[in-house]
Order: C-alpha cells, then structure tokens, then sequence
C-alpha cells in the first residue's frame, strides 16, 4: 500500500479546504479541520481523514448544516446547554467551552449538554479540552444501533463512547481515555470479514441472538457489549446522559453516520465538568503522583493517554490523500 507522509498542518488546511468547497462556513471548516487533524496526530484515523469525504457529501446533501448558529443557554449556574441545530459537534462545543469552563470554577461542577449535532467522531477530543484548561472531565455520545443487550436478539445501543480527561499540574494532561462500551469496534468485526478470518467468541451475535465466530453473520446481528452486563449498564448511563439529557436520539432513532443521504444524525454529547480546586487540587494531583510511582517501574504498564505524544507529520494512504485533496481543489 503507497503511503504519503504529510504534515499535520497540511492535513488542516486540506481539510479545510474540502469543507468550504462543500458548503461549510470557515468557522465550521476550521473547527473540524483541527479536529481531524489532532485524530491524526494521535493514531486515530478512524476519526481523522476517514471521515472528511462523507462530511463533504453529507454537507451536499443536507444531513449535516455546515453553517449552523449554535444557541447557548445556561439555564441554572451551574449548567450549560447548547443547541447545535443540526450542525457540527465540534461548533457546537467550541460555542459553550468558554461558558462551561467559568460555570464548572464558579460553582464546583457543571453540567454541559451539547445537543442535535452531527457525530463528535471522537469524544477525547473534547474531553482532554477540558483538562488543559485545569478541570476534569467526563464525557458521553451515543451513536447508531449497533449493539444488543445481553440475551437481546437486536441492536439497542450504540457503541456508545465513554471518556474521561484528568487535568496535570502544568496545563498538561495527566492521563485520559476514551473507549466504546462494546465489546469491539464494528470496523474490526467487518475487517474480519473481508479477510475471511473468523472472530473471538463475545464479540458479537448473529441475527437469532446466538453468540458467533463468523464475522458475516455478526454483521447481519449485534455487536456484544464490553464485559457482558457490566459494559451494557456503562452503555446505558452513556445513553441516559447523551440523549436523555440532551433531547437529541436516542440510539435506536440515530440514522446510518456514513450515510450520503437521509435525515440528520440529531445525536448529543453530556460532559460533567468538576473543578478540582472545589474538592483540594492537591489531593487529585497527589492520587495522579501516586499512581504515577507504582506504574514507574512496570515497564509495559502507563497511564492511559499519559505518555503519547502527538506526531507532526504522518504517513496517509495515497489514494486517500489525492481524494481529500481533489475534494478541495
């Protein structure tokens, strides 16, 4: 496979461009360029330029509205909502971070809905923003039909992300994650697939409910979730925050992402903001400090999130490059 080493900023500017073509406004364009370039940076290229050429159709097509006004309320001091009418997440959470911020330090804890935006793609991405600014962060969306209950026989949940973000003591970020609630990613099981190769058993289910190595049927089934009931209940307190609180889908109603066309994804994203000077800043940094030792000396072993740093540059495919830059030109 040809591979094309480009620059991280490239990658932005690129992205930008191919957004704007498409009909998002600059400020939208410019929100999600730094998103998907920060995705890139860390590895994660499912959340990168994977995404751009159907953020650019979506755009087309109406699905996403790539010059969408937010409106941002705070309806108690110690709550922020923002509606994002359809448009992108990344807009929609730029437009309260500020707000958020000054409430969590004002009152201890805030509450931010973000709701009816398109998907976040990658909810780290907005937690460890937090982080950086000193305060600790959780965050959860929920996303298309993919997993079912344990025993279900169909999709009720989505993969339903789940990430939190613990501020360090210079401005840094002390260790994060940001993981899906099922038991693996569809990508992986549709991978599977296309090789012919069979997967684990507890990954998935086929149509009748029945536990499966064979990747065909469990794509025509159920994702199951991480650690059986215990990763379900994770699931649905992500689904009771993201669109329970929100307003937005509920899983069961959120449309295909990758779709081209159809209705917007209406999807929504809770973050419980804490300030940790409320509760004695020195004891969060001292269970960070202390974690830190015991992990030291275990070589294999880290904080997650405490010790990658972001790449400059990084190698794309060829043929994904040359279509993102023609979706610009």
């Amino acid at each position: 496979m040809s591979m094309t080493n480009v620059p991280i900023g490239e990658i932005e500017q690129t992205t930008h461009r191919a957004l704007v073509a498409h009909g998002a406004d600059d400020g939208a364009a410019a929100a999600v360029a730094k998103a998907v370039g920060v995705a890139e940076s860390v590895g994660n290229k499912i959340c990168g330029l994977y995404y751009v050429e159907s953020y650019c159709t979506q755009l087309v097509t109406g699905r996403v509205d790539g010059r969408a006004t937010p409106t941002v309320t705070q309806p108690r001091p110690g709550s922020v909502v923002v509606d994002g009418h359809m448009g992108f997440a990344q807009v929609a959470f730029d437009a309260g971070f500020a707000k958020a911020c000054d409430s969590a330090r004002t009152n201890g804890v805030c509450g931010f809905a973000v709701a009816h935006t398109h998907t976040c793609t990658s909810l780290g991405y907005f937690t460890e923003q937090f982080a950086k600014a000193g305060l600790l962060a959780i965050g959860a969306t929920n996303a298309s039909p993919r997993v079912a209950a344990p025993g279900g026989l169909r999709p009720v949940l989505g993969t339903n992300p789940f990430a939190m973000a613990v501020p360090g003591n210079a401005g840094d970020v002390a260790f994060q994650f940001d993981f899906a609630t099922s038991a693996v990613a569809l990508g992986t099981i549709t991978k599977a697939a296309a090789a012919g190769d069979d997967i684990p058993l507890g990954w998935a289910v086929d149509a009748e409910g029945t536990p499966t190595t064979d990747p065909q049927a469990a794509v025509g089934g159920s994702l199951a979730s991480a650690a059986g009931y215990k990763g379900f209940g994770i699931g649905l307190l992500v689904e009771v925050l993201a669109a329970g609180l929100t307003g937005s889908n509920p899983s069961v109603n959120v449309p295909a992402l990758k779709a081209p066309e159809g209705p917007p994804h209406d999807l929504g994203q809770f973050y419980l903001v804490i300030d940790p000077d409320t509760y004695g800043r020195d004891n969060l940094d001292g269970i960070v400090a202390v974690l830190q030792a015991e992990l030291a000396d275990q070589p294999e072993a880290r904080l997650p999130g405490s010790t990658k740093e972001p790449a400059t540059s990084v190698d794309v495919e060829t043929d994904l490059w040359e279509k993102i830059s023609n979706l610009g030109a």
